[in-house]
């Protein structure tokens, strides 16, 4: 979200404060890591608390077995990981997928490159009062992110679900004024992406994460979707990423290759789903 043009001054001095004392705290701590692991090659990886970080802190004793010494630093915004990158503190962000780091290029003119897959969160059209796809009434009131990232995905899955059609088709980056047939005259309401859950109560359908059922304590509704993404959606998967100079650095393609490759990454990100498939996606694998 854009903050108003009278506070941009303030905003942009606030975040490169930010981002100097983040950075420089972060370089104290790798330098202080580097003393213990001279006889091993080290990477650097930036991820936000969750499922990413959880996964890639899976692999570090076997990334360490193979002499590769991964260090994770998490990070609380969705900010500074691209610009640590982006300046060099740190090898590879985890936490974001191709339409965020699209929209973050636009507006930061960062050098990165995606350098590989790592996990799609599936998003669900979940219902507290429809049990069947087609029983959804005719001016269905519908709550779909108000983001111009994530209301292209809602808007795939209810083309998806058979209720719309886009314009464009399956092209992504879809907004409201996209949708060429409305035949059941669904009603859409924009909601701000972590409050799609609790819209529920006052619409008939929401797009909604799974993961934030999950997070939320409230697995078994997690698994009650009506129709799930899948595989189609790998635009949005969880990738990589990496200066664009350093996308073919073979120390950030053999991390790649070990997390795409280890079985207790498999195992965590599946337990951090409630071990349902539906709410997931591996993307690198053939489907």
């Amino acid at each position: 979200m854009m903050a108003p043009e009278q506070n941009a001054t303030m905003a942009a001095r606030g975040t490169a404060l930010l981002r100097r004392g983040a950075l420089a705290a972060l370089g104290g701590l790798l330098a202080l890591a580097a003393g213990t692991t001279l006889a091993a090659e080290v990477i650097r990886i930036g991820s936000t608390p969750g499922v990413t970080s959880d996964a890639v802190q899976a692999v570090v004793a076997e990334a360490r077995a193979q002499g590769l010494e991964v260090q994770v630093t998490e990070f609380t915004d969705w900010t500074l990981p691209n610009e640590a990158v982006n300046h060099g503190d740190i090898d590879l962000n985890f936490f974001q997928h191709q339409a965020f780091l699209n929209n973050a290029i636009k507006e930061r003119g960062y050098q990165l490159q995606m350098v590989g897959l790592g996990l799609l969160q599936n998003v669900g059209l979940y219902s507290n009062r429809i049990q069947r796809l087609q029983d959804v009434p005719v001016g269905a009131k519908v709550a779909v992110a108000n983001d111009p990232v994530n209301q292209g995905r809602g808007l795939l899955l209810l083309q998806q679900a058979g209720l719309i059609k886009l314009r464009q088709g399956k092209a992504v980056g879809a907004s409201l004024n996209d949708v060429a047939e409305n035949p059941k005259k669904l009603r859409f309401y924009e909601i701000e992406g972590p409050q799609l859950i609790h819209s529920l109560q006052d619409v008939d359908l929401a797009v909604v994460w799974p993961s934030y059922f999950v997070n939320a304590g409230r697995k078994e509704q997690a698994s009650r979707a009506l129709l799930y993404s899948g595989i189609d959606n790998s635009f949005y998967a969880m990738g990589f990423v990496a200066r664009k100079d350093r996308a073919q650095d073979p120390k950030i393609t053999r991390f790649v290759q070990l997390f795409q490759h280890s079985p207790k990454v498999r195992e965590v990100v599946s337990a951090s789903f409630n071990n349902d498939p539906q709410l997931y996606t591996l993307p690198w694998k053939t489907p």
